[in-house]
């Protein structure tokens, strides 16, 4: 659906700028509020980005947000938080970064005079618009947010623009020189994952360099080639990343700001929002530390709960809501069980009033073990396996269910235990240990990788939690034995896990981990423990209880809900209007059907009549926001309307009406359970109905679904397209005489949709009747008979395919050269003339009382180059007229 931009964004000077060319596309669901996006190219001092502008309904100002994405990703990444924020009261920018997506540019990460200045030229776009908020003219009320690389744009932005008013970065870095080459370890497999991801497919390498550096500017290709020839980070490269860190600018950063960073994360560790929440606070600004689950590494990103807390930071701090819940100080989430249903680990959370660090509450636990010397192996091969980026799978978040990977090859590292725990021990931070290294290179230098493990009773189980290990590259240890060397303090990554009582802790030292670089040549390094092992725990922490399974609060609760539905049931059936026998052959009549939705001021349905008859095969047709969805949900009974009345086979709809058995459906998705197979599913959902067993016609139904093998998979392991063809197949069982699609080719890939047109085709054959809402107006043209067209709650037409596809008073007037848009408008305007609206190879223009011969005079008289007046054809363009174009 298109809109023209108001007249006032071409005249506005910022916006002579700025502006690019934008489209204005409603993207509301049946629910409201609906929003609206507009997408269009800004062009940034000679460079095009790409954008999305959201707003929701409603008059006045408000706030803004401008949201990024993540590294090798584009603004699509963002489009459902972006929806929910306009929803929620905010002007939503989002974009994609310079290098990615359709924007054009080198990727200089996060560079303060290219991806920063973008950002602020983003603010200076989003002070001209007249919905937003400002504090005074040119700075708007704005908040920044976003995940991995979009984090720590948030950062930059609040350190380089003093109008950013709250930020909530996400799993992101403070320092990504730190990040990137920790302790002066070259991190080479994530470095090579960011340059690949920056290599995007049909980027033509710049000149001067390699294919291999994409489209990242020509300073980062030579760094990272540099770097990953030589193995080891110079000064050069860590001042070119530490000037583009929000680190750099971190004495300006004094807004409110929630940080939240991963566990599972690998990449960009809990260490670096530590360094955040230590500056943000001492400069005096409000911050809250939220610990996450999931990460780079993969894991449980929380992304829903996530996000409602953004949106009340936001909620605080930019609409100055007092009664705003922002959450505590700090929060962590923990690991609580595994979930039987779906196999995915349950969270609880802990939480505090103040943010207690990385080394808060001390505890003291000695090491056994005596100096220990191992080799770093020639070409540093085969190496330790930590994390590894890009394959976890989650696995770190599963740690502290005893699941984990990891592996330290004999004569490679060095070990040291602790005695048995005698009681619980929860760590909340970085462990610490003193150590004395020597080393046998050359040089005199080392490179180490410190790890603890989670030991249990039989002293072979071991787990590391969350796959993290700290590198360390220490120079100037004297060569030689186990009496000389340097001393060194190891900080461990920063975790949360408990130590269960039985289990012990053993800090391992490991010569190689696959995920850095370690010297090629050849070495000895000993190892000998200096001090006990400091391991911090937080004790301010409040955490929540355990939940109890869900069946011992569920089923009492799920007892009551099921007696309340019945006797709910049997009183609307008391009162359910008489059958019609008149209509007893009819399988669907809708007479004034209203519904508006509690709070909402519009109409999502309104005075909606229409009938269908057996054998066809009816499309119901509608802008996104139309009443589509509304419309199929009151007609299973799901929810109830305002007015009029839907009878199927004569009987009055209402929940739990006899004739619904009918009735088969796949509205907006099936709910399938996910620890069981596709068949143990369909066979559950029709025990479930009561009806008997040979009634299903499951051998038909799963003919159609074709599955193959996958009906013997656990449903959690389905594709989308494979749940859409399960929930085909659970709709068809017993062969109801009405069936229902909502979106049934979502998810498919040609042949498939191709296959279910033929079904549903067949399927009406037999004398059965098929309706189906779809956005594909091509396959709706092929498969259906009939069409029911909607627009904002209200019928626009109904009949025969045909009949609407080539109706007589629907025109295709067809151009010689193109029209200017005040003609079209003239056109419009003729007396007698309903819409004109373009289309491809000319004009649409819907009759009223006018007739062809009169309308081509008209067009002659206003020297329209026409070339030819027939009755169109194409089901898209009928569609377009109907609803004049655009909603």
């Amino acid at each position: 659906m298109r809109l023209r931009l108001p007249r006032w964004a071409a005249v506005t000077a910022v916006l002579a700028v700025l502006a690019g060319a934008g489209t204005w596309t409603a993207v509301a669901s049946d629910d409201p509020p609906p929003v609206h996006r507009a997408d269009r190219m800004l062009d940034l001092d000679g460079t095009r980005l790409d954008t999305s502008y959201f707003t929701g309904d409603g008059d006045g100002r408000r706030p803004a947000v401008l949201l990024g994405h993540g590294f090798g990703g584009s603004k699509d990444d963002v489009r459902a938080q972006a929806e929910q924020l306009a929803r929620d009261g905010y002007a939503v920018l989002t974009w994609s970064a310079r290098g990615f997506g359709a924007s054009g540019g080198e990727i200089g990460l996060n560079d303060p005079d290219h991806e920063v200045k973008d950002a602020r030229k983003l603010i200076d776009w989003l002070a001209a618009r007249p919905e937003v908020l400002l504090d005074k003219p040119g700075d708007p009320r704005v908040g920044v947010t976003g995940a991995s690389y979009g984090g720590a744009l948030s950062l930059l932005a609040a350190g380089h623009d003093p109008r950013v008013d709250a930020i909530a970065p996400q799993i992101t870095y403070w320092n990504l020189a730190d990040a990137l080459f920790p302790e002066g370890v070259f991190k080479k497999l994530w470095a090579g994952i960011f340059f690949s991801a920056g290599n995007q497919p049909g980027a033509a390498a710049p000149a001067g360099k390699t294919a291999a550096c994409g489209r990242f500017t020509p300073e980062l290709c030579a760094l990272y080639e540099r770097v990953a020839v030589n193995g080891k980070p110079d000064a050069a490269a860590r001042a070119l990343l530490e000037a583009r860190s929000p680190a750099a600018v971190g004495a300006r950063i004094k807004v409110p700001a929630l940080l939240v960073q991963g566990q599972s994360d690998s990449l960009f560790t809990l260490a670096q929002s530590d360094a955040m929440a230590r500056t943000l606070t001492a400069n005096g600004a409000p911050v809250a530390v939220d610990w996450i689950s999931g990460g780079h590494d993969g894991g449980d990103r929380e992304t829903e709960r996530v996000e409602r807390r953004i949106s009340s930071w936001f909620d605080r701090w930019l609409k100055k809501d007092t009664s705003a819940d922002t959450g505590p100080a700090f929060r962590v989430s923990r690991t609580g069980g595994v979930d039987s249903t779906d196999g995915q680990a349950t969270l609880r959370a802990a939480t505090a009033d103040r943010y207690p660090g990385l080394t808060a509450g001390p505890t003291s636990i000695p090491l056994a073990g005596a100096a220990q010397t191992f080799a770093n192996p020639a070409g540093a091969a085969p190496p330790a396996v930590s994390a590894v980026p890009g394959l976890g799978g989650g696995v770190a978040g599963l740690s502290s269910l005893g699941v984990g990977l990891s592996l330290d090859f004999p004569g490679q590292h060095a070990r040291f235990d602790a005695k048995p725990q005698d009681e619980p021990l929860r760590i909340t931070g970085s462990p610490t240990v003193h150590v004395k290294v020597g080393s046998t290179a050359s040089d005199g230098s080392a490179v180490l990788f410190a790890k603890l493990y989670d030991v249990g009773p039989d002293g072979r189980q071991q787990v590391l939690p969350a796959q993290l290990v700290a590198p360390v590259r220490v120079d100037g240890a004297t060569k030689g034995g186990t009496a000389a060397g340097k001393s060194v303090t190891l900080t461990l990554p920063a975790i949360d896990h408990e130590v269960e009582a039985g289990h012990r802790l053993r800090l391992v030292v490991a010569a190689t981990d696959l995920g850095y670089a370690s010297p090629t040549v050849p070495a000895d390094y000993t190892v000998a423990v200096e001090s006990p092992l400091t391991v911090p725990t937080a004790p301010g922490l409040d955490t929540q209880a355990a939940a109890l399974p869900w069946w011992v609060w569920g089923l009492p609760l799920l007892g009551l809900a099921v007696a309340a539905a019945l006797l709910l049931t049997a009183r609307r059936r008391t009162a359910a209007p008489a059958p019609d026998p008149a209509l007893a052959a009819v399988p669907l009549q809708i007479s004034g059907l209203s519904k508006k939705y509690k709070g909402g001021d519009r109409y999502s349905v309104k005075d909606l009549s229409f009938r269908v008859e057996q054998g066809q095969v009816l499309g119901l047709l509608g802008p996104n926001g139309a009443g589509k969805t509304t419309t199929l949900r009151m007609l299973m009974g799901l929810i109830t309307p305002d007015e009029g009345e839907i009878r199927v086979f004569g009987q009055a709809i209402r929940p739990g009406a006899p004739v619904l058995s009918r009735v088969g459906s796949f509205v907006e998705g099936a709910g399938f359970l996910p620890h069981l197979n596709g068949r143990e599913n369909l066979d559950l959902y029709w025990k479930a109905t009561g009806r008997p067993a040979e009634d299903a016609h499951v051998d038909e139904a799963l003919r159609i679904a074709n599955l193959g093998n996958a009906l013997d998979r656990a449903v959690r392991t389905y594709s989308q397209g494979m749940r859409q063809r399960l929930a085909l197949a659970q709709a068809m069982l017993g062969l109801p005489d009405l069936l229902i699609l909502d979106e049934p080719t979502n998810g498919l890939d040609p042949p498939q949709i191709r296959e279910m047109r033929e079904v549903m085709i067949r399927y009406a054959a037999g004398g059965r009747t098929v309706i189906v809402s779809s956005h594909l107006l091509a396959e709706v043209e092929q498969s259906c008979t009939h069409l029911v067209v909607m627009d904002r709650g209200q019928l626009v037409q109904a009949g025969p395919v045909a009949e609407i596809t080539g109706s007589g008073d629907t025109l295709l007037v067809s151009l010689g050269a193109a029209v200017p848009d005040a003609l079209v408008e003239k056109i419009g305007a003729l007396p007698g003339v309903a819409t004109a609206t373009r289309t491809d190879g000319g004009l649409l223009v819907r009759l009223d009382t006018l007739d062809t011969t009169a309308l081509i005079g008209e067009l002659v008289a206003l020297d329209v180059p026409l070339t030819g007046v027939g009755p169109h054809r194409r089901l898209e363009d009928a569609f377009l007229t109907l609803i004049g174009g655009a909603a």
